[in-house]
């Protein structure tokens, strides 16, 4: 990673029918990700991260 310059994270709104976007650029490439979710899930954030950490022991 040597002199390879990080910005801060900034998160923008993008029109109503696309998800948000989080934009990070790390030298002079920007990277954007989209973070979704789906509507049928009958699991919440906090039960799917309490779930992830047990999946790796």
């Amino acid at each position: 990673m040597g002199s390879e310059k990080i910005t801060e994270d900034i998160t923008t709104t993008a029109p109503a029918k696309d998800a948000p976007a989080l934009v990070k650029k790390i030298g002079r490439t920007t990277y954007i990700v989209r973070v979704h979710f789906s509507k049928t899930s009958k699991e919440t954030m906090s039960d799917k991260l309490k779930r992830m950490p047990k999946n790796e022991i």
